[in-house]
């Protein structure tokens, strides 16, 4: 039986996912010849807050027992629109609206279809397409041993590298994060040869800008690296370096809330100027908002030690957003763009000026928010965001994505793991999804290995988490999982976000021991060289850049997908075997082969017709079509 409407099948809508604005899209219905309409079927497309849209459709063909009915149209405004199609039998109205992720059926109680039509000229940096991203927390990467001058008071420098992190509250129930293993910007430098061969293309950072904790997000000076990291000629001597390596770097911006300690609130008087803190006079103090001066003021969650700043306050804007700014000046050090802390704190105005600058500087440089939901449909603060319509954000972290990969591995049904991945695929631009922050780990969640071979750190404590490292046991089948969940994050549509420690087996549970250092001289070298193959694979073929996605065969036990531009007629086809035990697949189950006219095995084992799966394995063929 034919779907009555499918979003995902061309034949059905002409151009898959998003639109452009004034983009021409033909949306098709198909209706048993048995049902005998009143009058031909309509579109109704409508944007919140506006009238809908009737649409006439079209017959367009009859095929079997079945009739087909058309319409071409576009949306006349950027924003998220949703649709659904109606018709009258016998004088009453019957609705075809969304009965699963996206199929179609006559049901007037279900969902409607979403359709996100971004500007016209919305383009994103070609840098990132088809890299590999590397995120790196600095405290805990490398430590070069060079002397560093100037480090402020109240810092405990450590010397046991790969100790577990302070985790405990004082007797007032505060967690200082005062205790630094060291690591800073001359070791990112001397392991670049290192994140090179592991085919990295772009170093994400993890704030580097003075701050007195060790994770640096309460920033004290947005225009100086941490003493403890080096120098801001380092930072340019770091840029300069990477580059010769065709490596980027992209900083991160923590611009809703700074420290309570520095230089712009400056409540523990660590500095010579005044802050917010101490005047009303200070030239920071239209920054933050007051109840009670100056003891109680607005701060990020919460905490005291976090004041939330204006964001829209016209000095506080221009002197992030402003010409000769601060984006502007680490740019003009050599960072390749942004990552935005908690984008969905930061209000639309100020997100568009910071958009407006970094383009301005170069459009080559990009701007990432920190998303946990499908950045399309989100809402902050009582506010629709446009975060990807243009003008605005480029790319998101991929926690979409991340959610689908996870549950795959842990088991969940074959589709539900497709819907999740399409669905985001369906509702993000394509130009967006090309440059999307694929990820299993990050210093805000516990390591994929860990989620994967530990026990669950549900309600348990932080003493609990602290020295709870995986077992060999746990550990193998922990890294197993692991490397499938690579797979999925190095081919699908996007770009792979490393974890730095998880290409080298690190574990952990969550902040901070997912934040611990990274194992020199104890690393895993078997999955070092297995995140060089995938790099290897990601970087053979162009299809990787900005080809199409489609699902083959999704089975129990395995799911065989292909990455393919029709423009260079090539493909390349993975075939990822989730289960514990072997799987054989009959190459003539799996569509695109038989349109192969050429075949390469990248990786794996694809012989006398079947593609071999051992345990937890992968095979991948490149194909020209």
């Amino acid at each position: 039986m034919r779907p009555i409407y499918d979003s995902w099948d061309r034949a059905y809508k002409t151009v898959f996912g998003a639109l452009r604005q004034n983009e021409p899209c033909t949306f098709t219905i198909c209706l048993p010849k048995s049902t005998v309409l009143d009058t031909n079927p309509m579109m109704v497309l409508y944007r919140p807050g506006m009238k809908e849209r009737f649409i006439p459709m079209n017959t367009v063909c009859e095929s079997g027992d079945y009739v087909y009915y058309s319409t071409t149209t576009s949306a006349r405004f950027i924003g998220v629109h949703y649709y659904y199609f109606s018709f009258i039998v016998g004088g009453q109205w019957h609705w075809i609206k969304k009965i699963s992720a996206h199929e179609g059926g006559e049901n007037d109680q279900g969902g409607l279809f979403q359709l996100t039509v971004c500007d016209d000229e919305f383009e994103t940096p070609d840098f990132l397409k088809g890299g590999v991203m590397y995120q790196i927390f600095p405290d805990r990467f490398c430590r070069s041993g060079q002397p560093h001058d100037n480090i402020p008071s109240g810092r405990v420098l450590r010397d046991d590298w790969g100790g577990t992190p302070w985790y405990k509250p004082d007797e007032n129930g505060h967690v200082w994060n005062n205790d630094y293993f060291g690591g800073d910007l001359a070791g990112i430098m001397m392991k670049l040869p290192y994140l090179s061969e592991l085919g990295v293309t772009c170093i994400y950072l993890n704030p580097i800008f003075e701050s007195h904790e060790n994770h640096r997000y309460n920033t004290a000076n947005y225009r100086k690296v941490d003493p403890l990291l080096g120098t801001n000629e380092d930072f340019r001597a770091l840029c300069e370096k990477a580059k010769e390596y065709g490596i980027s770097i992209i900083l991160d911006g923590v611009f809703s809330h700074t420290g309570a300690d520095s230089i712009y609130f400056n409540k523990f008087n660590r500095y010579p100027n005044e802050g917010a803190y101490n005047s009303p006079n200070s030239p920071y103090f239209k920054w933050y908002s007051f109840m009670h001066y100056p003891d109680t003021y607005e701060a990020w969650w919460g905490i005291d030690t976090l004041p939330n700043v204006n964001e829209n306050e016209p000095e506080y804007t221009d002197y992030i957003c402003g010409k000769g700014g601060v984006l502007e000046y680490w740019m003009s050090l050599g960072a390749a763009g942004y990552r935005l802390d908690v984008a969905d704190e930061l209000p639309n105005e100020f997100l568009d000026r910071l958009h407006d600058c970094v383009k301005r500087y170069d459009g080559d440089h990009i701007v990432i928010g920190e998303v946990w939901e499908d950045a399309s449909t989100k809402e902050a603060y009582g506010e629709k965001r446009r975060y990807l319509l243009g003008g605005q954000l480029d790319s998101v972290m991929n926690y979409p994505f991340r959610t689908a990969i996870m549950r795959w591995m842990g088991g969940c049904a074959p589709h539900e793991f497709v819907d999740g991945i399409m669905t985001i695929l369906e509702n993000y631009p394509k130009c967006v999804c090309d440059v999307l922050m694929n990820f299993v780990s990050t210093h805000d969640i516990e390591r994929a290995i860990t989620v994967f071979g530990g026990e669950s750190s549900a309600g348990k404590s932080k003493d609990w988490m602290s020295e709870r490292r995986l077992d060999p046991q746990q550990y193998d089948i922990g890294k197993k999982k692991l490397k499938c969940a690579m797979v999925l994050q190095f081919f699908l549509p996007g770009v792979p976000s490393i974890y730095y420690g998880d290409e080298a087996g690190l574990d952990g549970y969550g902040d901070p021991f997912n934040r611990r250092c990274y194992p020199w001289g104890h690393e895993d070298h078997e999955l070092i060289a297995y995140t060089q193959e995938l790099s290897r694979i990601r970087h053979s073929s162009e299809v990787f850049v900005d080809g199409a996605l489609k699902f083959l065969c999704v089975e129990e036990d395995y799911v065989v997908f292909a990455r393919y531009s029709a423009e260079r007629a090539q493909a390349v086809i993975t075939a990822l075997n989730r289960a514990g035990h072997e799987v054989w697949i009959e190459a003539a189950r799996i569509p695109f082969i038989g349109m192969c006219s050429t075949m390469e095995t990248l990786h794996g084992i694809f012989e006398d017709g079947y593609v071999k799966l051992p345990p937890y394995e992968f095979c991948t063929v490149r194909a020209d079509l």
